[in-house]
């Protein structure tokens, strides 16, 4: 039989074959630093691998409590991003950076006009404030009454808001069937509403609502449209989903438009909410006479201002979940420790041996590293998989749906695991299995091989 036996050399030239080393029958000498190392890995994963093939139950049982870790971290962390998600989306439903202004009471003095003058909004502000308002990419009154509306037998009393078309782009008023006012029904005066869902389904129930007449304070009105549930935190006046749309033209044929009863305006850029606001007040208050730095003439709601909250709380909840998850991996980590050192007591003689015959202490340490790293590699890949099946089942988690009586789902937790989410956990788990595992690595590379050997 012929023996081969492999020596780790320092580089040295190559030879005239242009090979990195020198082949006999009976010997390979390798040169290259990199086959060194590689050498070295295989051989250092091949041991780690064989000595969990030693200890079948023991290794399944340590995997355990890294499998059960990761499906925690994995699964709170899809919740959190899920969460996140639908409270930004029902933030957003509001309207697109959109500020709403109400016109109200003068409380400072200037050119000659007393305290407590009303500020009324009238088109010529509009007009202006296209002209000018150079930070304001859409602006547009609103006027509403409570009239009532019906179709048939059925009625309800709610806000019926005169508004301009691009109101709907900034309200985020999405048709789920029909259309929203264009420019011309609001040129033309045109007698057209659209409906918000739960007035829909007052009025309608499941039947079609575009192309029905409607009647609005007893003027006839036809529906070009309606929105699906709008699940949104925040209103004024009331939901737009128990509210009514129509041109701000055609409602001057139920009521006095000439003053209306807010303003809405949307900013170029989220950023320039604050500077747009100022601008807004400074032009309005020049055509009106009150000061420009009087915040109580005007008086506005920007979702921008609020931003900051909302972050806070999702963010906070992310990093509350992540901890949790990382917590209960950590528990996992403490038990693989826990044998590591368990297996070192047990190796210790072995330790003495490989040391007495030219293992360095680096050899040792990566050795149990190695070991603790892939039973965590293991355990992770199975707690990963075992996350997308759960996920899978599971499916989605009511939260936001039942409150708006949705079913879409819109509003739900949805458990789905991201690639960020899938490198989050993978991080948490690699970091995890190296401070489980250095600790037993670096007690077994600082074991004496003389005090090794003499162990009983």
């Amino acid at each position: 039989m012929t023996t081969k036996t492999v020596a780790a050399l320092s580089p040295a030239p190559k030879n005239a074959g242009g090979d990195t080393g020198v082949t006999g029958n009976d010997v390979t000498i390798i040169c290259n630093p990199q086959q060194i190392m590689d050498l070295m890995l295989r051989e250092i994963l091949v041991q780690a691998w064989e000595s969990l093939r030693r200890q079948p139950v023991r290794s399944f049982l340590t995997m355990l409590g890294i499998v059960w870790g990761i499906v925690a971290v994995t699964l709170l962390v899809a919740y959190g991003s899920s969460f996140r998600d639908v409270l930004l989306g029902s933030f957003q439903a509001f309207g697109n950076d959109v500020v709403i202004g109400w016109p109200a009471t003068t409380s400072q003095q200037t050119g000659g006009e007393r305290a407590g003058k009303k500020v009324l909004l009238e088109q010529a502000d509009e007009d202006l404030l296209r002209a000018r308002a150079t930070l304001v990419k859409h602006v547009c009154r609103e006027t509403v009454r409570w009239l009532p509306i019906s179709f048939g037998d059925r009625m309800a009393n709610t806000a019926i808001r005169g508004v301009c078309p691009a109101y709907g782009e900034m309200r985020n008023e999405v048709p789920n069937d029909g259309r929203w006012i264009d420019p011309e029904d609001f040129a033309e005066r045109r007698r057209v509403v659209f409906l918000g869902s739960e007035l829909r389904r007052k009025l309608f129930s499941g039947r079609p609502a575009v192309g029905q007449t409607v009647k609005i304070s007893g003027l006839r009105f036809i529906v070009i449209g309606s929105m699906s549930r709008k699940m949104q935190d925040s209103n004024y006046f009331t939901s737009d989903d128990d509210s009514a749309f129509i041109p701000y033209t055609a409602a001057s044929d139920l009521w006095d438009t000439r003053y209306a009863s807010v303003l809405v305006f949307q900013p170029v850029a989220p950023q320039f909410e604050k500077k747009a606001e100022q601008q807004v007040l400074s032009i309005i208050a020049t055509r009106q006479r009150f000061s420009p730095t009087d915040p109580r003439a005007l008086v506005m709601f920007g979702m921008e201002q609020f931003r900051p909250i909302i972050d806070g709380i999702t963010i906070g909840l992310e990093l509350l979940l992540s901890f949790i998850g990382a917590l209960t991996l950590s528990i996992g980590g403490i038990g693989l420790m826990n044998i590591m050192l368990v297996s070192v007591e047990e190796r210790i003689r072995e330790i003495g041996l490989r040391r007495a015959v030219g293992a360095r202490r680096i050899h040792i340490l990566w050795q149990f590293l190695a070991e603790a790293l892939m039973l965590t590699a293991l355990g992770g890949a199975i707690g990963l998989g075992l996350s997308y099946l759960i996920s899978a089942a599971v499916g989605t988690l009511p939260l936001l749906g039942p409150l708006y009586q949705d079913t879409s789902g819109k509003g739900d937790i949805h458990l789905a695991i991201s690639p960020a989410i899938l490198a989050l956990s993978a991080g948490i788990l690699m970091l995890v299995g190296v401070m489980s595992g250095l600790a037993p690595a670096v007690r077994a590379s600082r074991l004496s091989p003389v005090e090794a050997l003499r162990y009983e």
